[in-house]
């Protein structure tokens, strides 16, 4: 049998790109349903993409490498797009976009494109082999119990990351980079849970705050933390993980927005005789002021705190040093940080530069956004930028 574009992974970018590539397209994935992902994110809701969206966003070796084809597919040509199907949409915060009823709807937005452009969907099928003859490439698939040898003349490589594999998730794109000598970065979860010996936070788990939280070389993100009886979670924790790196310490400032000094001496003079644990609890959960009580003097009533001991309690809030033991892994990370070399790849097309016609796009690619829609616009981006190439050299 042959196609034009033998596209693997019918996922976000998979299907995109092949609403965009042209006809004679074929998406294959080993899944019993396109856009998993797309149906359980946000809550099953979809943060499809972010209104606020910078290149900064974006982490990769290659700090540029992903501003081409996100400045050529925006997350207003997005929000168009879904506005054409009647798909209604709400922002919660920081630019967050999310579908009013259900992220089916961007799914079957997918398919109905992928119809529309003369694509065709194979599901339940398995990549046996793939290989490039100098001039098409060859695969070999299995599905309902048969074997089926597809020739193509692009080869799209749309299977993500490593994260979540009870989802399916294996890696596989690494392999076929590898096998035809490209380049994969060091992987690592992204977008995971902080884990610390001994349930270190057990007492607190459930409870929440805001806090700004900085990973060693990364910038310092300003949202919720949420105490688990493994570790750390919350939106703040899982945009420092990205940058994060074993062994290394983060930084919790626990007074994000807040004048924390200046509420301790009005306490002293409004009501020297209470305890500085009960002042405390007025700004901060109780449970988090019983737990830092074990780590830190916060004996005797306001009237006993000098400027320079409350100057010494405030800084050790702002500067929490705390060193994680781990993540919670490939299991419950949203994203895979690192991937496919950008260097091997072309930032304009997302083709291979050594093979013209195979292309790489979407997670499996080392770039890597932050919480909150981008990785999903990183999806729409590279997959339009591949598919219009591939239209373009029909």
């Amino acid at each position: 049998m042959e196609v034009q574009t033998l596209i693997l992974g019918a996922g976000a970018a998979g299907m995109f790109c092949a609403a965009h590539a042209g006809p004679g397209a074929l998406v294959v994935d080993h899944a019993r349903a396109p856009g998993e992902k797309i149906r359980i994110s946000g809550g099953g809701r979809c943060n499809f993409t972010n209104r606020d969206l910078t290149f900064a966003n974006f982490l990769s070796e290659n700090r540029h490498f992903h501003k081409s084809a996100l400045s050529r597919y925006t997350p207003q040509d997005f929000i168009a797009l879904i506005e054409r199907h009647g798909i209604r949409w709400h922002e919660k915060t920081l630019g967050q976009l999310f579908c009013d009823t259900s992220a089916k709807e961007i799914v079957a937005m997918l398919r109905t494109e992928m119809t529309k452009a003369g694509a065709d969907l194979w599901l339940e099928t398995e990549i046996n082999a793939i290989t490039h003859d100098g001039s098409a490439f060859r695969a070999t698939l299995r599905r309902d119990g048969r074997e089926h040898r597809i020739t193509a003349r692009n080869l799209v490589v749309a299977t993500g990351g490593k994260s979540i594999p009870k989802m399916g998730a294996t890696g596989l794109a690494y392999l076929i980079a590898a096998d035809f000598g490209l380049r994969v970065t060091e992987t690592r979860a992204g977008l995971v849970p902080f884990t610390f010996e001994g349930e270190r936070f057990r007492p607190l788990a459930g409870v929440a705050l805001p806090v700004r939280m900085t990973a060693a070389k990364g910038p310092a993100f300003e949202e919720s933390m949420l105490f688990t009886h493994r570790g750390l979670s919350g939106p703040a924790t899982l945009q420092a993980s990205s940058y994060w790196r074993e062994g290394e310490e983060i930084t919790v400032d626990l007074t994000p927005g807040f004048d924390l000094a200046e509420r301790l001496k009005a306490a002293r003079r409004e009501a020297p005789r209470k305890n500085m644990t009960t002042i405390l609890a007025q700004s901060f959960p109780a449970r988090v002021i019983d737990h830092l009580s074990a780590e830190m003097d916060l004996s005797g009533n306001a009237a006993e705190w000098s400027d320079k001991r409350i100057a010494g309690l405030v800084d050790a809030l702002r500067h929490w040093h705390l060193t994680p033991t781990g993540t919670e892994g490939y299991r419950t990370a949203e994203v895979t940080v690192g991937g496919i070399d950008t260097r091997d790849l072309d930032s304009a097309t997302m083709m291979a530069r050594a093979i013209p016609s195979l292309y790489f796009i979407g997670e499996c690619v080392d770039v890597t956004g932050w919480l909150g829609g981008y990785n999903f616009q990183w999806a729409w981006s590279s997959a339009f930028a591949a598919g219009a190439a591939i239209r373009a050299r029909a």
